[in-house]
């Protein structure tokens, strides 16, 4: 393990970060966890744009995979202990419940005004003003009181106790995407961005894409550059060292915002190998104690181990990307083996779990590992099909071989 000193700034290798990488993150089967909430609060949060990944990076990551769905569930949807809602970026994640004031303060505020802004403009200017702020207010007051009758609502049950939600508005009029909007898709948006309302209990099974609504569970409001240290310390503890564009991009704040919350934390300046600036927590200057045998996963599309960082050739060589990432820059399922991406995994046509090796190294001993963690994953699936929300090059490919 690389832990030579450049002057007074200490370096961390490529070789280190990887094992800081396996222990943090839960991948190294010597530090899987019991329960869904140790995964979620060692990651501080999981993709959940598509439904299925959260199950999937939390079953790669428990001692005992076998319980995986109904552990989930118990945690989303009876204990509340995880909650599904809008965080970074905009974007969908699974945090720990007790980080949701944190994430909305820290980031919610700013991403909720705007898209509050951007549907009170689309909704004036697409109804030629028959539908005011004023009208808006109305409808959305009435379709909480009934959400919070109901306890859990779909869209659709919501429409039946407020018919409102139904009205349409032109979106982009006169532009190339231009289309018709309905109020109730585009506000059920805003509230969840607002922290006002959270994602349900899917429809259908644990795969579906498809949910409930439920009013948010209240919660305290907190000092925005407080929540932004406290979400960027924790971010850190799990993903140390990351360099400031690594931090911007995962937050999707401002540059001026992550240097001051670095400063709050008392962030660590570490070299890094190709000569970048990385920052720990001041706890993880010194390197994890003992050797790590060579430890192989694989993880879903959206895992926020392989999303975790915008900087990625220290884990993943580039020239696999174009197999394992979709036009938009969603990465796909990962095979890694030594803390590294070494290919791609999916379902064939019977729903058995297929991988395929990309990169070279691992010899046999790779191959065994990573046959022993599919079987592993097919046995706790059993026989359930997850097609990736995001499909890439090599996904698409594994599952249309027979």
């Amino acid at each position: 393990m690389n832990t030579k000193s450049t002057g007074t700034v200490r370096h961390i290798g490529d070789e280190e970060r990887r094992a800081r990488l396996a222990l943090a993150h839960r991948l190294s089967p010597a530090v899987r966890a019991d329960r869904a909430e140790d995964v979620a609060r060692s990651l501080v949060a999981l993709h959940g744009t598509d439904p299925a990944t959260v199950y999937l990076a939390v079953g790669a990551r428990l001692a005992d995979a076998s319980g995986t769905v109904a552990d989930v569930g118990r945690a989303l949807y009876e204990d509340r202990t995880l909650v599904r809602m809008h965080g970074m970026r905009h974007t969908v994640f699974t945090f720990p419940a007790e980080l949701a004031a944190t994430v909305h303060a820290s980031t919610g505020l700013a991403v909720a005004a705007k898209a509050r802004a951007g549907l009170l403009k689309d909704i004036a200017a697409g109804s030629d003003g028959r539908l005011t702020p004023e009208w808006l207010t109305e409808v959305e007051a009435s379709a909480l009181a009934a959400l919070g009758r109901r306890g859990e609502a779909t869209v659709s049950e919501l429409v039946a106790d407020e018919p409102r939600l139904r009205e349409q508005f032109t979106y982009g009029r006169g532009k190339s995407y231009e289309a018709e909007q309905t109020v109730s898709s585009r506000l059920m948006r805003v509230l969840g961005v607002e922290g006002r309302v959270v994602r349900g209990r899917p429809l259908g099974s644990w795969t579906s894409s498809q949910f409930r609504w439920a009013v948010a569970p209240p919660h305290p409001e907190l000092p925005v550059a407080g929540a932004q240290a406290e979400l960027l310390g924790r971010w850190l503890g799990a993903c140390g060292p990351a360099t400031e564009a690594d931090l911007k991009w995962w937050t999707g704040w401002k540059v001026t915002d992550v240097r001051r919350a670095l400063a709050a934390v008392g962030a660590v300046a570490v070299s890094l190998d190709g000569g970048g600036t990385g920052y720990v927590t001041p706890d993880q200057v010194e390197p994890p104690e003992g050797d790590l045998e060579p430890w192989a996963a694989l993880l879903p599309g959206l895992d926020p181990t392989s999303m975790g960082w915008q900087e990625r050739d220290w884990y993943f060589p580039p020239d696999l990307r174009p197999a394992l990432f979709d036009r938009s820059g969603n990465i796909g399922p990962t095979v890694w083996w030594g803390g590294r991406i070494v290919g791609g995994w999916g379902q064939g046509a019977g729903g058995e779990v297929v991988w395929r090796f990309l990169d070279g190294s691992g010899g046999r001993k790779a191959e065994r590992a990573v046959a022993a963690e599919a079987a592993r994953l097919s046995s706790w699936l059993d026989g359930t099909r997850v097609t990736p929300r995001f499909r890439t090059p090599l996904e698409k490919e594994l599952a249309a071989a027979r």
